[in-house]
């Protein structure tokens, strides 16, 4: 028979183990398909440029309903809510392999895209009630992983499950993992909510969730060559003008959808917006280095993402040292140092070319590996390592929001930049690739300024860093 303390470890293993598992199948979804399009749009008789449809009605669906998690969550409780999450989008999944058009497909897509919304804020609302602040490093380390490595592993095992069995079966894999994962829920977590109930801000959400759908539909249209420039520029004008009337609101709302008043606390604000823009950089990586072996060095599809997903090696590998840098280091010299070398990283790309030999490209995607998910990590740990608990429901919901358009930004930047240097109706060359790796590579240069203003005590209770004290004068 167990003792006691054996007993009381289970949960703090396996309560990061169930959230990391829901933030990988969720993150996995956003790119498993993108292999699979030409044989779904076969099956379904389709064009295969209209199934771009059920990767973008997802990410809108995400960004639509992330807003309104924190508040369920307290209303209803995180474990119930989690748990219903799952459900959801389990259920969306099992429909999407059945889907027998393409109207059927968007549909089911955007059933997942719900439950998606709501796993990661509200993932994470777990994990931060049930962790004191100064376990806290250890038990995000655990949930950082599986949002990097998802959108590598999604294109290699779409392309394997669609070559070697059937496109149905990318939607079928998520069942038994979302049937376990309401189990271990229910076993290992607590229904935490909120001992005061608010009425839900019906306006806010209508209009923060317009601004984020059409922001986000731009992101998505930016560079792919589907829609007219004019469609893509009249979305972004609604977004902001959206986004602006939502500042508005918020001023004389008492309990708004999404609280804009917690980038007044300066480790929330940093954390979020400098390791926005960081991560609006980094995440132009994996969407170019796909083009870049396939377009520049002329590799298949398989090859391209069996050398990709080497940054998911690099990502595991950090994990268990990511707690002691921020602990010898403090977040902001850990922060902006981590930045300057993710810059130059992503400039490295740059120096590969078609004749270097693999081990190399394998060792220094690796590398950046590393250094993007200690950026990564640092940042969410900063943000939330001072939210007073009355706030946490709504800084999850805010800043998985800012996480998802940071994703959004990265790639559409990138896209149009890599469209305005290549030739007209023509293949980019590794000259045009170098031209972006180097400008995106400036974006966390920018980011490191933004960590300067943090002092050696923010955040201290969750990094555990020695500050400095003055000695006495003589």
């Amino acid at each position: 028979m167990p003792d006691d303390t054996t007993l009381l470890r289970k949960p703090s293993l396996l309560i990061p183990i169930v959230v990391a598992c829901s933030f990988f199948m969720e993150q996995l979804d956003s790119t498993i398909i993108t292999t699979a399009i030409p044989a779904m749009a076969k099956s379904l008789d389709v064009e295969p440029v209209r199934l771009s449809l059920a990767i973008t009605s997802y990410i809108l669906s995400l960004a639509v309903f992330i807003p309104i998690s924190g508040w369920f969550a307290d209303r209803y409780g995180s474990r119930r809510v989690f748990c219903t999450a799952i459900v959801i989008f389990t259920t969306g999944s099992a429909l999407s392999g059945f889907a027998t058009s393409l109207w059927m497909l968007v549909i089911t897509r955007v059933l997942q895209g719900m439950g998606g919304a709501m796993l990661s804020p509200v993932g994470r609302l777990i994990l931060l009630r049930s962790f004191p602040k100064s376990e806290l490093a250890r038990a995000m380390a655990y949930v950082a992983i599986p949002a990097l490595i998802g959108p590598t592993v999604g294109p290699v095992l779409g392309g394997f499950i669609t070559t070697y069995f059937n496109w149905r079966w990318i939607f079928y894999v998520n069942i038994p993992v979302g049937v376990i994962g309401i189990a271990l829920a229910l076993r290992y977590t607590e229904d935490f909510r909120a001992t005061t109930q608010s009425s839900f801000d019906l306006r806010g959400f209508i209009i923060v969730g317009l601004g984020l759908a059409t922001l986000q539909f731009g992101f998505e249209n930016v560079g792919r060559h589907v829609l007219p420039n004019w469609i893509i520029a009249v979305s972004f004008a609604v977004a902001a003008v959206m986004l602006a009337l939502y500042g508005w609101h918020t001023r004389g709302h008492p309990n708004p959808v999404l609280d804009l008043g917690l980038f007044r606390l300066r480790t929330f604000r940093i954390g979020t917006l400098a390791g926005g823009v960081c991560r609006t950089g980094m995440n132009s990586v994996p969407f170019m280095l796909p083009l870049l072996f396939q377009l520049g060095f002329g590799l298949s599809p398989l090859h391209s993402g069996l050398l990709t997903f080497a940054s998911a090696i690099g990502s595991i590998t950090v994990r268990p040292m990511s707690a002691t840098l921020l602990r010898w280091l403090g977040f902001r010299r850990l922060m902006s140092t981590n930045a300057i070398i993710v810059a130059f990283v992503m400039a490295g790309f740059t120096l590969l070319t078609p004749t270097t030999p693999y081990w190399i490209v394998l060792g220094y995607i690796m590398l950046f590996g590393v250094v993007r998910t200690t950026q990564f990590n640092t940042s969410n740990m900063l943000a939330y390592s001072e939210i007073p608990p009355s706030r946490l429901s709504r800084s999850t919901s805010l800043g998985s929001a800012m996480q998802q358009l940071s994703l959004g930004f990265g790639v559409s930047i990138s896209a149009a930049l890599l469209d305005a240097v290549m030739p007209h109706n023509g293949l980019p060359s590794l000259h045009d690739f170098h031209i972006v790796f180097l400008t995106m590579a400036a974006v966390p240069l920018v980011a490191a300024v933004g960590f300067l203003p943090l002092t050696e005590a923010d955040g201290v209770e969750v990094s555990r860093h020695r500050t400095r004290t003055p000695q006495p004068a003589q």
